[in-house]
């Protein structure tokens, strides 16, 4: 037989209310938590959820919305999310939009129909009408790594600017003037990287060839062929800025099908930093953004909205990030 409220209750000499306003989430004196945990390890004692959903109108469960769950980049970003969930004694729903604005916008009907507390996103569309469901049951949603082009939510981002200005200067330190990108523009990343892009090299005082710009969408094959093609120009550029992972790992498949050699022919600068750009050769010099603190943000504003029932004023955070020094860039 399963253990009970008051199987507890008899064996720490605790009140009813204490146990149950423990288990319901709220705070009680430290002895006393620490004797209800003693107590529901040894009895397996198990909370029944959905009767304390009923009390309490929460599931303690944060639904997060991915914009493609298969991107080893989510995949960081959903294990620190689990992390500090589960540390906060949270569960989460994880929904995979798979680029479709269409199944992102189910997701989010999804999500409400369970009831969820709350919502975090990395979205798809750029803008917020996918979400006016989470608006009018008054759901909390912060957004993690893409902002929307309008919409007022909660936002945890780099600040991407910033972050490409900072690859950028790499290679303009490294004597580099033809200077060429592979990103993305459909997204809010890819737009923001692009943006740095011309700025970093405009103050700097050197131009941005047409020919060298190709923007198209976050993908492997996109950075395969438009690298092949940088490197079939006459006037090829000396290094590439590659705007996300997907990008630079099919960038440096092109160079290694090609006759030349990085960085001795092509310097490469590329963001997200994955374990797998240090074991080829050569390694990369990559942006590295600080996951785990983007992750924790985006909990920790989540979790107050939720406890706080206040959706005012919207909160939008920009974190820094750091250069991870490599071996793909020739000094000029």
């Amino acid at each position: 037989m399963s253990a009970t409220i008051r199987d507890i209750k008899e064996q720490t000499g605790l009140s009813l209310a204490t146990i149950s306003k423990y288990l319901n989430g709220g705070n009680v004196l430290p002895e006393n938590k620490e004797k209800i945990e003693a107590s529901i390890k040894e009895l397996h004692y198990e909370v029944n959820e959905i009767a304390r959903g009923l009390v309490t109108s929460k599931t303690r469960t944060v639904g997060i919305l991915v914009h493609n769950v298969s991107s080893p980049f989510s995949g960081q970003l959903l294990h620190y999310l689990s992390e500090i969930l589960r540390s906060n004694k949270y569960g989460m729903l994880i929904c995979d939009s798979n680029n479709d604005e269409e199944i992102e916008e189910q997701n989010v009907r999804y999500l409400l129909s369970k009831k969820v507390d709350g919502i975090i996103v990395i979205p798809v569309s750029e803008k917020a009408a996918f979400l006016d469901g989470a608006v009018k049951k008054n759901v909390p949603v912060v957004l993690l790594d893409r902002a929307l082009a309008d919409g007022t939510f909660d936002c945890v981002k780099i600040d991407n600017r910033a972050a490409v200005t900072k690859a950028i200067q790499v290679l303009l330190d490294n004597h580099h003037e033809k200077i060429a990108i592979i990103a993305s523009k459909r997204e809010y990343t890819g737009r923001e990287r692009y943006a740095g892009f011309v700025e970093a090299l405009e103050k700097s005082g050197h131009k941005v060839r047409k020919e060298y710009v190709r923007l198209g969408i976050h993908s492997l094959a996109w950075g395969y062929e438009n690298m092949k093609e940088l490197l079939e120009l006459k006037d090829r550029p000396t290094a590439v800025f590659t705007d996300n992972y997907e990008i630079t790992l099919g960038a440096m498949m092109a160079i290694n099908e090609s006759s030349l050699k990085c960085p001795d022919d092509i310097s490469v600068v590329g963001v997200d930093d994955q374990i797998i750009f240090h074991l080829i050769n050569p390694p990369l010099y990559m942006v590295e953004q600080p996951l785990q603190e983007m992750s924790n943000k985006a909990v920790e504003l989540l979790l107050n909205r939720i406890e706080s029932g206040s959706l005012d004023t919207p909160m939008d955070i920009s974190l820094g990030t750091r250069i991870v020094e490599g071996k793909s860039v020739k000094t000029l």
